[in-house]
């Protein structure tokens, strides 16, 4: 048996300890040793898989040799290929579902015989069942949520084999409104504990009290005794700094019958304390440890950070006492080319983008996230926006097989999963409980049992539902949808009638205690969008607006229409390249001096004509030249202010800004000619940034760039190749769409290729793309060996580059 290979993740123990632990379940040699008191080690190797069905498959003795290995997460619906007539549909992209089994074996020692067992799936999608030595352990519709499963009973030790079998059913199309993907496309962990140990999720952290440098924290924790004895135990709580320091400790003693469980409630207060904020997402952790005669038999880790989220109906949000505007985005699961099964290198790459933009929240649409996603958050700062689904009861048109048909089995169970999965993120500070369900239209039970839900399982949080007929008409949300819910998510605030130019006044009159958030709201893509500059000037003016998130951050898969295979509501592509958009909410999102011109200055054919010319930044003034003569010095103020208190028109201090149009970018008119834009924007002044956009020759060579020159050697982390298409003088060719050849040798391997066009049909998963706005990506993910990866991307008639990346051993 291959060793399985331990990686980093929130109730992870690290170190010694996981080592030990990794080394007791899997070497014959060292089964003697000690066994640490929990081991949580990735299950995610070594798996088999067949796409179809197959009779018998959950029984050991059943042949799986001519399977395909592969190793998890994993998502066979990316592997295409794409085709118009997929039952799919545009909703989920046009790509092949159907029926996959995945088998794994594996070895547990003797000496674990008294031990709990259990296996952790992340998400399966969907209508997931498993089976453990051919006996059914149970079944999960919803594709999103989390579960785990008791192995014990089932199990075999010492030398004999334990065969864990998964069927994964989405062949009932369609049952999405965008790509889900299919198969175990998220993590998966194998759990040994004690017979008395924490529960799966197990703690519950709050802030309780708050004030100045003193905070009270209240720790309830769920202990299980799984033995066949009563059992005196001891559960001591210690709070750690990000450096592993004990802050505080709480400890007290339990009895706990056998086959029982009970919560126990600790209180830790704390003085001097670091705040989690979007500046400094500072991370505490929460150590329980069980002891049974003085000796440890269980510990467990939880995240949390100190911090106090509020919405406020006529401040808005508000972050430790501070006013903050979600300046927020909406987020499908999914990441391009490697579909639904994201290594987690590839979302710390796209929220860093997203920051970078000014970025500061993320929601959820429209399931909860994979669990390291939002560890993520809580490192990197952003606020989160958890949703549970797109739809309660009521199915939506030309969705047959969605959630719907699941409701009133599984929603309470879903909704506990998520919220207990989840509650103790700082990041998450908003539950949403559904997206434009249509209960909204005719009835408010289902909505006041669902916030009663989420709230039994955590009072700290409020409620909220993306709504998208507040307003309408002849029949809007009903006036007690509305008032069940902590705070009134708005979905298109501007849809109906006059809220076109008035959006939230109408109800703030109407409703003056109401707190109100932009669930979703168009975005800026590709070229300049006025209603949504105007929605901003709305959403920044006034407080009580908490904040606004946009559809969407990131181009994704599926709500498309053929040829077209994604969306292209993002104003960052599949591959993470940005948009001009992206530069619109940098401008109003950012203080650092910045600008963008759009568009390019390749249009040969076009001399003479008359070419708009649009710039993006947050600087007063920008004056535009074309080969070095001035088309003129151009801005805009916003927001304006009034006079001060003591000032009057006398004594007003001047303003440097040029105001020459109302709106939030600037444009000239500019008779076309080869040559160089350059705009110089200015502040006080003085010249703060530059920006230069040039007529380019034709496609002569590769150049190759990445995220990342070191990468860790544990299959898991992963670089970003972008790849351009330069002329002579290195300037990027923006019509280029030349067909690119990736040749890799070394310890790593292609698991995605993409050029973020929404009507490419090649194959995310081979070795050739074509460059489209004169750039592609390619994603090169590690082998378990330290090494070497060299990569050669060529394309017919120009000039070839290679690249190294190394990979090491630990943490890159």
């Amino acid at each position: 048996m291959k060793d399985i290979q331990s990686i980093s993740r929130r109730h992870l123990l690290e170190g010694a300890a996981g080592a030990a632990g990794l080394i007791a379940l899997l070497s014959p040699a060292l089964r003697a040793q000690t066994a640490p008191a929990r081991i949580r080690e990735t299950f995610d190797f070594e798996w088999k898989f067949f796409k179809g069905d197959a009779a018998g498959a959950q029984q050991p003795e059943f042949n799986d040799s001519a399977w395909k290995s592969v190793e998890l997460p994993h998502d066979w619906s990316i592997e295409g290929p794409f085709a118009e007539n997929e039952p799919t549909g545009g909703p989920g992209g046009y790509v092949p579902t159907g029926v996959g089994w995945y088998r794994k074996r594996f070895r547990l020692p003797e000496s674990y015989g008294d031990r709990q067992v259990f296996v952790e799936f992340d998400g399966v999608m969907e209508n997931s069942e498993v089976w453990i030595n051919g006996h059914y352990l149970g079944k999960r519709p919803y594709g999103y949520s989390s579960f785990s499963y008791d192995l014990k009973p089932h199990l075999n030790f010492g030398a004999r084999d334990n065969l864990i079998a998964v069927r994964a059913d989405n062949s009932h199309q369609p049952n999405s409104r965008w790509y889900t993907g299919s198969g175990i496309y998220r993590h998966t962990w194998l759990v040994v504990t004690s017979p008395v140990h924490v529960a799966q999720w197990g703690t519950y952290i709050a802030i309780s009290q708050m004030t100045g440098d003193f905070a009270m924290v209240r720790v309830r924790t769920r202990l299980a005794n799984d033995g066949k004895t009563h059992s005196n135990c001891t559960l001591v709580t210690t709070l750690l700094d990000k450096d592993g320091k004990a802050i505080q400790t709480a400890e007290g003693k339990q009895d706990l019958d056998a086959g029982s469980d009970l919560e126990v409630v600790q209180q830790i207060a704390v003085r001097n304390f670091n705040p989690w904020s979007l500046e400094n997402p500072y991370l505490y952790k929460v150590r329980s440890v069980v002891q049974e005669q003085d000796r440890v038999v269980d510990e467990y880790e939880t995240t949390v950070g100190f911090r106090q989220a509020v919405f406020d109906a006529d401040k808005g949000f508000l972050l430790n006492g501070q006013r903050v505007k979600l300046n927020g985005v909406c987020l499908h699961h999914e990441a391009g080319s490697v579909g639904a099964a994201v290594p987690e290198r590839v979302w710390e790459r796209r929220l860093s983008i997203l920051k970078e933009m000014g970025c500061n929240a993320i929601r959820t649409s429209h399931n909860p996230p994979a669990p390291e996603f939002l560890d993520l958050c809580d490192r990197m700062g952003f606020l989160v926006m958890d949703e549970f689904v797109d739809e309660w009861r009521v199915s939506k048109p030309a969705v047959r097989y969605a959630y719907s048909r699941h409701f009133d089995e599984w929603a309470e169970r879903d909704v506990v999963t998520m919220v207990r999965r989840d509650r103790n993120h700082p990041s998450v500070v908003l539950w949403s409980a559904g997206n434009e369900v249509h209960e909204q239209w005719g009835e408010a039970q289902t909505v006041r049992k669902m916030v009663d839900l989420f709230h039994r399982e955590d009072p700290t949080r409020p409620v909220t539902v993306a709504c998208h007929q507040i307003g309408g008409e002849p029949s809007g949300t009903l006036p007690e949808f509305l008032a069940a819910l902590d705070v009134v998510g708005y979905n298109y605030v501007d849809r109906f009638r006059d809220r076109k130019e008035k959006y939230y006044s109408v109800d703030k009159q109407a409703h003056p205690n109401w707190k109100v958030i932009g669930t979703e709201s168009s975005s800026m893509g590709r070229g300049v969008n006025l209603d949504v500059e105007q929605l901003w000037k709305f959403v920044r003016t006034y407080d009580y607006v908490s904040g606004d998130f946009m559809w969407t951050g990131i181009d994704y898969i599926g709500e498309s229409r053929w040829p077209a295979k994604n969306s292209s509501s993002g104003v960052i592509d599949t591959c993470g390249f940005k948009k001009d958009g992206y530069f619109f909410y940098q401008s109003q999102w950012t203080t650092k001096p910045m600008l963008h011109l759009f568009p390019h200055w390749n249009w040969k054919g076009k001399e003479g004509q008359v070419v708009s010319v649009t710039c993006f930044t947050n600087c007063e003034n920008v004056e535009l030249f074309l080969n070095g003569k001035s088309y003129g010095v151009k801005g805009y103020v916003f927001p304006r202010r009034g006079l001060e208190p003591g000032v009057s028109t006398a004594n007003a201090p001047p303003s440097n800004a040029v105001r020459t149009t109302s709106d939030l970018h600037l444009s000239w008119d500019v008779p076309y000619e080869p040559g160089t834009l350059k705009a110089v924007g200015t502040r006080g002044g003085k010249e703060a940034v530059t920006a230069e956009v040039a007529t380019t020759g034709d496609p002569a060579a590769i150049n190759l760039s990445l995220d990342r020159d070191s990468i860790a050697a544990d299959r898991r982390d992963v670089a970003h190749l972008t790849v351009q298409i330069v002329d002579d003088k290195g300037r990027v060719v923006p019509l280029a769409e030349n067909e690119v050849t990736f040749t890799i040798q070394g310890e790593g391997r292609i698991i995605g290729a993409d050029n973020g066009n929404p009507l490419s049909h090649e194959d995310y998963k081979g070795n050739r793309r074509k460059a489209w706005h004169g750039a592609c990506l390619a994603i090169v993910q590690s082998t378990a060996k330290p090494g070497q990866v060299q990569l050669t991307a060529s394309s017919p008639g120009l000039k070839s580059q290679s690249i190294a990346i190394v990979t090491t051993a630990g943490k890159a």
